[in-house]
């Protein structure tokens, strides 16, 4: 039976993708030796890392704007580290957004390197909503926000206008919609939500921000040392790095991020057009601030749970289950996620309700 993965990740890669992974794996260019086993400091490796950074840039439409694309190890924890390492100067400030887990995670870590201020934050709701109408410090070296809440499924829909660097974790939601990436100074994505496999984390940095702090930066976490070791500083994640250009790729041939944010709000649409419709479910998330990746959703009688739970299971449907901060149900869409499988959710939707 074909699965229908709604994981929130390590998540769906599209099938080409996996069937090219695979053949790499036993394979790697007709090589003789596979994509697991060969040096990252071969030919072959060199120019898929250097296809990466560019092809990542191009999507993203900051070729030859400044910026410098880097595939690190770490995941986005490690980023909540080495942006403040690189950016809050000494005896500096920095500003945060707190709208999820991982916002929070970060401020924990942005504390350790000075003053860290939270400008608003909707923990007291249980993150139901994006804070709005918040002062930002004129007077401080950057502000950073989480633009997808992959817990909590909710997305900022805009970004807030400041002189400042605006710094982003778009992990959750990376090439999933058109926004004018110039406005912002870095931004990080851990591969496996919408890019590639678990194990590499995409980092886009804009140059001219760098060697600013003040202080002393280990060479493993200093963004200017792995730009000059043109992210080869050490040995990369290989396999998540070549998996996650083949997705680029992929979404290149798609018509790039215009298409693909067309067949993303689609899919969101259908989705939440049936929560809202159906009187057995309700979001989570206030409307306004609905994510089109990550829909939460909850059964208004949980006594219906297990049969709902028995129906879509039966469905081939796979990772369905709510964060347990928020219980009740997630259905992650990303980019690679067919209109399909979201037709086949909601159809399992609608039998629950006839079944009642």
């Amino acid at each position: 039976m074909k699965k229908h993965n709604f994981s929130a990740g390590p998540s769906i890669l599209p099938q080409e993708v996996f069937k090219e992974a695979a053949q790499a794996v036993l394979d790697f260019n007709n090589s003789g030796l596979s994509i697991l086993e060969i040096s990252h400091r071969s030919k072959d490796f060199v120019a898929v890392m250097e296809e990466a950074r560019s092809l990542a840039l191009e999507l993203l439409g900051l070729h030859g704007k400044g910026y410098q694309a880097l595939f690190l190890s770490g995941g986005a924890s490690m980023e909540f580290v080495r942006v403040p390492y690189n950016l809050l100067k000494q005896g500096g400030k920095a500003a945060y957004l707190d709208t999820g887990t991982w916002a929070a995670g970060a401020i924990k870590e942005a504390k350790a390197f000075g003053e860290t201020i939270v400008v608003a934050s909707s923990k007291q709701d249980n993150y139901t909503y994006i804070p709005k109408d918040y002062t930002i410090p004129a007077d401080a070296d950057y502000f950073h926000c989480t633009s997808n809440n992959t817990i909590f499924g909710t997305q900022m829909q805009s970004f807030p206008e400041t002189g400042l660097p605006l710094v982003c974790d778009m992990s959750s939601d990376i090439f999933s919609r058109q926004l004018d990436f110039s406005k912002f100074g870095l931004i990080y994505a851990g591969a496996q939500k919408n890019m590639g496999p678990a194990g590499t984390t995409l980092i886009v940095v804009k140059e001219e921000l760098l060697g600013k702090t003040g202080r002393q930066i280990p060479g493993i976490l200093d963004y200017a040392a792995h730009i000059e070791k043109e992210s080869m500083y050490n040995t990369p994640s290989v396999f998540a790095v070549y998996t996650s250009l083949l997705t680029l790729k992929w979404l290149k041939a798609k018509g790039g991020i215009a298409e693909i944010e067309k067949a993303n709000i689609e899919k969101a649409g259908i989705l939440y057009e049936e929560i809202d419709r159906n009187p057995l479910f309700r979001g989570t998330a206030n409307t306004e601030d609905r994510s089109a990746m990550n829909v939460t959703f909850l059964l208004n009688d949980d006594s219906h749970t297990e049969q709902f739970d028995s129906l879509w299971k039966a469905a081939g449907i796979s990772g369905l289950n709510g964060h347990r901060s928020v219980g009740g149900y997630r259905a992650s869409i990303y980019n690679a996620m067919a209109l399909e499988s979201v037709k086949v959710l909601v159809e399992v939707m609608q039998q629950l309700e006839k079944n009642i």
